[in-house]
């Protein structure tokens, strides 16, 4: 009991000592707290208006923690001097307010993606601070490892690990018994507490979770030998039995299946699909790599074993992979899959010959790679959001150029239906192109074109789909949205000529109707599968535009008079159902069923469905 008692006692005191040798890094971490507090204190409709600003705090701060994390580490290390501590100081804050301001000023979302009319960072601009974090991170581990004349990177890995995995037990087990004290106050003591409490309470617990985290590591102040490091550097017993003779003979029975069935593949020519090979051979690769961090250090006859044969069977599981990419980058150019796929790749053969090579001295090599691939994912020319826009580009000209339909910036529909394959590659292309954000497209391409109407009138022909390669959903955040129903009540159409229906979605997003009055032909179209996901209503009188017009401000209304929030369902009123458009020549009546808002507030993804009854429809 004593010993057990003494381990919290220590764990509690270096979290008081990370505030003292970690102050910027804790000073982010306390920011981004008082930010999420912020947001729990404001209701969606309050917040939504500073949605943006408080984003791009939270990412400046998350950055900043992990980024002073490093850099107080290596003036701890290398040089430990006031004058350079005062440097770190002033270096973590400027380059915290450099994050902000670019992120402020180059950061937000294309305005053709955003969602409820509330500003949000785009995902390149995410990704890029996300990167940004990920180096700073690997930089700790090397500096961590390269400190005190120590220089064993898997000592500094594990310990990495154990400070997480030691920070997360202690946080949950505090955020568990205070949220357990608050359900009791609530249900015995004051049944109308807010559950904002229990958030408070969340964003607290998690605080005190990344200090635990901080606090966890030694000293690393240089010629000055801290006798925690030893501790926190230990494997104990059960984790080397686990990793040891557990998980890497699993990892090795992977490894004899996964040999066997590149041999059929190779011999035989097995078809899988491209998705189901990406993420096998991702999945092996990156946790083979991880393994042999981990295991380094160990002597016994399986570990050993496993560290000669994975790099071997990773570069001959690896060629299936390879011919996977060529074959599909051959029929549909790069895409963002394809193009994070490589890299992973890129990173795996490189590390598998860096095994073989350098043994031990690899893993800081390894490390480095995957935080430049990290970096170069991002960049501006070839990062996943260009490179591969580039590429479908060209492949949409090329398929253009071949039917005659592009010529210089001019696109015009073709005169006759080209050939299956060639649908299908424009199609794909377009489709890939339509919603490719923070992407530079020709001035001849309109992301409309990503629906069958447009697409249609733009190209001459009808979508055709290639066969799909699913891969998957993939999991969200917390939650919250609205759904409204229309009541069962009559609508008053008198002052309208004519009903429209438009519930016919086989064209894969829209539907269309096209009506012959004596002022001549009326296009109607209603769009669903914009870019972002607001429906769109379009009207046209002998190709002249009347209507284009999305239905932001409905659902702005909507959600105003209807906020959204953990399974709300609500019985809406008849006029909250209808939406009114009116042009100088004709006055539209739109009638939902149903309107369902979503929004996953971890991802900030907003997700919309208007469920169109009827349209009504009034010549002036």
């Amino acid at each position: 009991m004593n010993t057990f008692v003494r381990s919290v006692v220590k764990t509690f005191e270096g979290m008081l000592l990370s505030f003292k040798r970690y102050p910027e890094t804790i000073a982010c971490a306390l920011a981004f707290s008082l930010v999420t507090i912020v947001r729990i204190h404001l209701d969606w409709e309050e917040q939504k208006a500073y949605n943006f600003i408080l984003n791009a705090l939270h990412w400046t701060f998350a950055f900043g923690a992990l980024f002073s994390l490093a850099l107080v580490t290596f003036e701890k290390s290398r040089m430990n001097k006031r004058q350079t501590r005062l440097l770190v100081g002033v270096a973590v804050g400027g380059t915290a307010i450099l994050t902000f301001v670019l992120l402020f000023l180059f950061g937000g979302a294309d305005p053709a993606f955003a969602g409820l009319g509330s500003g949000s960072l785009s995902a390149l601009a995410i990704a890029r601070v996300s990167a940004a974090m990920y180096c700073s991170l690997v930089a700790f581990v090397i500096l961590a490892a390269y400190s005190n004349g120590r220089s064993d990177f898997s000592k500094a890995f594990f310990m990495s690990h154990k400070a997480f995995f030691t920070a997360l037990i202690y946080g949950s087990v505090l955020l568990g018994g205070t949220s357990g004290v608050a359900g009791a106050v609530q249900a015995l003591l004051y049944e109308n507490m807010s559950s904002k409490v229990y958030m408070y309470i969340g964003t607290l617990a998690g605080f005190i979770t990344f200090a635990i985290f901080v606090g966890f590591f030694p000293d690393f102040t240089k010629d000055k030998e801290d006798e925690r490091r030893d501790i926190a550097e230990k494997q104990p017993k059960f984790i080397e039995i686990l990793l040891g003779y557990i998980l890497t003979p699993v990892m090795l029975a992977l490894t004899l299946v996964l040999l066997i069935w590149t041999g059929k593949t190779v011999a035989a020519g097995i078809e899988a699909s491209f998705m189901q090979l990406a993420r096998i051979a991702s999945m092996y690769a990156l946790g083979g790599i991880w393994l042999s961090f981990m295991t380094v250090g160990y002597e016994n006859g399986v570990s050993r074993f496993y560290r000669k044969a994975f790099p071997v069977a990773a570069l001959l599981i690896l060629t299936a992979e390879v011919w996977s990419i060529a074959v599909q980058v051959g029929e549909s150019g790069w895409k963002t899959t394809e193009y994070v796929v490589s890299l992973i790749l890129i990173l795996a053969v490189v590390a598998a010959v860096l095994f073989l090579l350098k043994k031990k001295n690899a893993q800081v090599l390894i490390a480095l790679l995957s935080a430049f691939l990290v970096l170069v994912s991002v960049l501006p020319m070839a990062g996943y959001h260009a490179f591969p826009v580039r590429d479908q580009i060209s492949r949409l000209e090329g398929f253009l150029a071949q039917e005659g339909m592009l010529k210089g910036d001019e696109l015009t529909p073709a005169e006759k239906e080209p050939a299956l394959s060639v649908r299908e590659g424009i199609t794909d292309a377009v489709a890939f192109l339509a919603y490719a954000q923070s992407a530079k497209l020709p001035s001849w391409f309109d992301r409309n074109m990503g629906d069958s109407y447009s697409f249609k009138k733009a190209f001459g022909f009808e979508q055709a789909w290639p066969e799909p390669d699913y891969s998957g959903p993939s999991d969200t955040g917390a939650y919250i949205g609205v759904s409204l129903r229309l009541p069962v009540e009559m609508v008053d159409i008198s002052g309208y000529d004519w009903a429209v229906t438009l519930n016919d979605f086989e064209s894969k997003g829209s539907a269309a109707v096209e009506m012959e009055t004596e002022k001549g032909l009326y296009q109607i179209q209603w769009v669903i599968n914009t870019p972002d996901g607001i429906p769109e209503l379009r009207i046209a009188l002998d190709d002249r535009s009347l209507v284009e017009k999305d239905l932001r401000d409905y659902i702005d209304g909507v959600t105003k008079k209807y906020p959204p929030g953990k399974n709300q369902s609500v019985n809406a009123s008849l006029e909250d159902m209808c939406y009114k458009v009116e042009t100088p020549e004709i006055s539209v009546l739109l009638v939902f069923s149903n309107v369902d808002v979503g929004i996953d507030m971890q991802n900030d993804d907003f997700q919309y469905w208007l469920s169109l009854n009827a349209l009504y429809f009034k010549e002036k």
